[in-house]
């Protein structure tokens, strides 16, 4: 669908589209529709029904035996809706676009969807989705549609402030409503009704032409990052690259080439045809040089006795071609004898009316399909400044004209006949599918042979190219790229060597901008596209001290055109998470809101996002993840927060790990279980901001120091520092945490979903019932400077938040004088102990709670020898020496949702024991 959508524009206006339709040829009494003022483009065919068959424009039964089909895109029709269509068939869909934007197909999705381009019913096996937008293709048709996805950012090329509906027909729940006329206008039964996919609202194809042509995002306009006010160059990257979309994701998309598909698929339509009718036979049809070369086809099914109009209109509609038959002809490909060869080369001659068949028993192979070459054409000439509508000057051509004439032309027409046309060039732009290539053509080069060309190459590709005159511009070439996996604690000129060592950059062309020395990675800003792309490709391949090196394109954020109210919303997302759903919340994610403020923590980290944010005067982060994921944000935040403008931005939680305790506590639920994602991102748009304590943990291990004493040389081991969110374990708590991580790293395919997860704690668990390890003996502890005797446990445990363990409560709700009520930016931690394993799942079915230790803000800890150790779920074996723990710099805030929007979930039980424990906005 284009961005104007598939809508006949009214006639007459300055801004409208082209005039739609095809000019028709004779048709067979009584097959064919009469030609309809409201079906724009269409070729309709009355066709005998042989099974339940809704109609596209009502989506009401079809009753009777009989319906109107296009013969182009499939679209079916009651005879009495004809006359009321608006939706414009597919060959036409090029001519509706605004803003050539390509497409980034990946892999399908799971829910019942239609194509966009032959109107049937999708199957899994051979589908392609677009990761931005809401376009579904079968493999075989993805070429035939064109760049019109969703514009999410400047480029440089019709660059405007104002958004218009960006509208997406089909698709749509069966419950969606119009908002026109506010009745029902989606179905699970066909492609019918239409989406905006900016602002989500509905309506009939009927109904949205009346609605107005600009968008305002809807209910999640302060959550979206505008896309004006984003820009970035992008020329030699492709839109996986600009929107950091894994390649594995494409992979099936990029290893089907084009029409090789289309042939695949179109054969097997066609040989279905064959064998039920034995009077048709399949004929091979190229539509140019390039598909002869790749030994691309369609296979076109058509009478054995057929006149030659018949077959050349055939072969149009199989490659979408919306022309006149008669402008066109059929070349012979193999060496099969040709029969009535005057036909089939003049078909616009009267000459040979005895003959009127183009096969009889000698049937070629397989046709080229090639416009007739015209001493003059008229052109369509889009202006590049005009931004509204799909505003084109129509000139005449002829073999003289040269696109210095044609430039002075439609400068002339344009009212604009004083200004030097050397301040202006004509460009070429194909909008395929996949990828909008821009050429700009010579002032002396001839245009009608330029025309005859890419017809000689490819008539589809030729229905897919336009025309702009743009002003020339001397536009500065600013790429940012941000390189990681580079040796930390470097400062930037050493990087500046170290890239030049193994990437060979151009120093003349290349600068860094800024470091981030404790991530190891840099920014730089290149002034070349080529040695921008060269960068990013080698360093994919490029390994420092054995480890991978990776590069991301940065957007530029244009913080001054970001509206007052606008808090947008930057979000991380760990697709290994919960099952491989934050592979679907990211699908989800980047169609709701703006792709370059959705980010994949696989490929760089949080480092990316939070500098492509950096001057953001207010937003928020929403983590997809486990604790660990939010964990490792909340770090990368705390080491940057003095280069953002924002320095404490509230962040929200999308559960998708196996305990997901911080969650709990912020009501965020138990785990993610395929809600709406929309109504998700409205909960964290109502969600109220809370402060949270993190806790830093200094490890001292002194087996080291000992070590270098006996040889006379005092060196100890620098300590170790880790932050804390949830709760830290020694003793049983981490030995059961140790041997699940050892099990996942074995077998990391099988932990993929929790019910297995907690499966293995449950069966390490049992492993350890039988041991006794007098944890109180090995440990002295020290809290706000005062020994605490510890009881006889096995494992003890330091909590920041009320839930531990997958939502258990630990510290438990009985009311205790001796200490104060526990939350979770009081700048205490609780210390609780547990006597085994036993004890530990008596907690967790909420039989008993944990033995109270202490309170206190400063914790230390002497370990007298090596025990196990797990910090918000990552565990390691810690040498004798000692632990301190003390409260981290500032309280971070994050997000709590609304108790309003808190649906009843399983383990509600635990988690209303805990919501009490969680302070008010502001509270101490």
């Amino acid at each position: 669908m284009a961005e104007s959508a598939r809508l006949k524009h009214q006639g007459g206006s300055p801004t409208g589209s082209p005039q739609a339709g095809r000019k028709k040829t004779q048709p067979s009494p009584g097959s064919r529709a009469k030609p309809q003022s409201g079906a724009p483009g269409h070729s309709f065919k009355k066709v005998t029904l042989t099974k339940p068959t809704f109609c596209h424009h009502c989506t009401d039964f079809i009753w009777g035996l009989a319906g109107y089909l296009c013969e182009v895109c499939n679209f079916m029709s009651h005879e009495k809706c004809l006359k009321h269509v608006k939706v414009v068939c597919s060959s036409l869909v090029p001519t509706l676009v605004r803003m050539p934007v390509s497409h980034c197909f990946g892999p399908p999705g799971h829910k019942k969807k239609f194509c966009a381009i032959c109107r049937k019913q999708l199957e899994e096996s051979s589908t392609l989705r677009c990761e931005v937008c809401e376009l579904h293709v079968h493999v075989d048709c993805a070429p035939f549609s064109c760049s019109d996805c969703r514009q999410c950012n400047h480029d440089g090329h019709q660059d405007h402030d104002t958004y218009h509906h960006h509208w997406r027909e089909g698709n749509l729940s069966s419950s969606a409503r119009c908002e026109v006329c506010k009745r029902t206008c989606g179905s699970s039964e066909v492609l019918s009704g239409m989406r905006c996919e900016w602002c989500g609202i509905t309506a009939h194809a009927s109904c949205f032409g009346i609605i107005p042509p600009e968008c305002k995002f809807g209910r999640l306009k302060n959550m979206i990052l505008p896309p004006h006010c984003v820009r970035i160059c992008s020329r030699n990257f492709s839109k996986q690259h600009c929107f950091r979309i894994s390649e594995t994701t494409n992979t099936e998309s990029e290893e089907n080439d084009d029409v090789d598909t289309v042939s695949a698929g179109a054969q097997k339509e066609s040989q279905t045809t064959s064998s039920v009718d034995s009077s048709k036979q399949s004929v091979k049809i190229f539509d140019g040089n390039d598909a002869v070369k790749r030994n691309q086809y369609r296979l076109i099914s058509v009478p054995r006795i057929s006149k030659n109009e018949d077959v050349v209109e055939a072969a149009l509609r199989a490659y979408f071609i919306p022309d006149d038959p008669h402008d066109y002809e059929l070349q012979v490909y193999s060496q099969q004898v040709l029969v009535s060869e005057d036909i089939i080369n003049r078909n616009g001659s009267m000459e040979n009316t005895k003959s009127q068949s183009v096969f009889r028993e000698s049937i070629p192979e397989a046709w080229v399909l090639r416009a007739k070459p015209k001493d003059c054409e008229v052109l369509k000439i889009f202006a590049g400044w005009l931004k509204l509508g799909v505003a084109y000057i129509s000139i005449s051509i002829s073999k003289s004209s040269t696109v210095e004439s044609v430039i002075k032309e439609v400068l002339l027409q344009l009212g604009r006949q004083d200004e030097d046309p050397q301040g202006f060039q004509l460009v070429e732009v194909y909008m395929g599918s996949k990828q909008v290539q821009r050429q700009t053509l010579t002032n002396q080069e001839l245009l009608l042979e330029k025309l005859q060309e890419i017809r000689k190459m490819s008539l589809r590709q030729m229905n897919q190219t336009r025309f702009y005159i743009v002003e020339n511009r001397n536009t500065v070439v600013q790429i940012c790229l941000m390189v990681c996996g580079l040796p930390p604690q470097l400062k930037a000129d050493e990087y500046m060597d170290l890239l030049q060592d193994h990437l060979a950059i151009k120093t003349h062309l290349v600068s860094v901008t800024h470091v981030y020395q404790g991530q190891g990675a840099v920014v730089l800003q290149i002034s070349c596209f080529s040695e921008a792309e060269r960068i990013y490709m080698l360093a994919k391949d490029t390994s420092i001290n054995n480890k991978q090196l990776s590069a991301v394109i940065i957007p530029e954020v244009l913080t001054n055109k970001l509206a007052q109210e606008c808090c947008p919303l930057l979000t991380f997302v760990n697709p290994k998470s919960g099952s491989l759903k934050g592979r679907d919340l990211l699908h989800n994610f980047r169609k709701l809101l703006n792709p370059h403020q959705v980010f994949e923590l696989t490929s760089s980290g949080p480092l990316a996002g939070l500098h492509t944010f950096r001057e953001v005067p207010y937003f928020r982060i929403l983590v997809c993840g486990g604790d660990g994921t939010v964990g490792w944000v909340l770090s990368v935040l705390e080491e940057v927060r003095h280069k953002l403008t924002c320095p404490e931005p509230a962040i929200g939680i999308i559960p998708l790990g196996t305990g997901n305790d911080l969650a709990r506590v912020l009501r965020w639920g138990t785990g993610y279980s395929g809600e709406d994602p929309y109504s998700i991102l409205l909960a964290v748009d109502e969600a109220e901001e809370v402060l949270m304590d993190r806790w830093t943990i200094l490890l001292d291990a002194q087996e080291a120091a000992d070590s270098g004493k006996e040889n006379g040389i005092s060196e100890p081991e620098p300590p170790k520092i880790v932050q804390m969110n949830n709760y830290c374990g020694l003793g049983i708590d981490a030995e059961l945490s140790l041997d699940f991580h050892q099990a996942r790293e074995e077998e990391p395919g099988k932990f993929n979903s929790r019910f297995h997860n907690k499966g293995v704690y449950v069966k390490v668990g049992l492993q350890k019932i039988s041991h006794n390890r007098n944890l109180h003996k090995d440990l002295k502890l020290q809290v706000d400077k005062q020994e605490v005797e510890l009881p006889n446990i096995e494992g003890l445990i330091f909590l920041n938040i009320p839930s531990w363990g997958s939502g258990a409560d630990l510290w438990g709700s009985d009311s205790d004088v001796r200490f104060g009520k526990p939350r979770i930016d009081d700048s205490m931690l609780e210390v609780v102990g547990v006597t085994g394993v036993v004890h530990m799942g008596q907690v967790q079915g909420g039989l008993r709670s944990g033995i109270r230790i202490a309170q206190g803000s400063y914790i230390r800890v002497s370990i007298m020898k090596p025990i196990a150790v797990q910090v918000d779920g990552e565990p390691w074996i810690q040498p004798p020496g000692q632990i301190i723990i003390s409260v981290a710099g500032p309280k971070v805030h994050m997000l709590r949702k609304s108790k309003v929007k808190q649906k009843k979930q399983s383990g509600s039980l635990k988690e209303s024991r805990t919501e009490s424990l969680i302070p008010p906005e502001g509270g101490n």
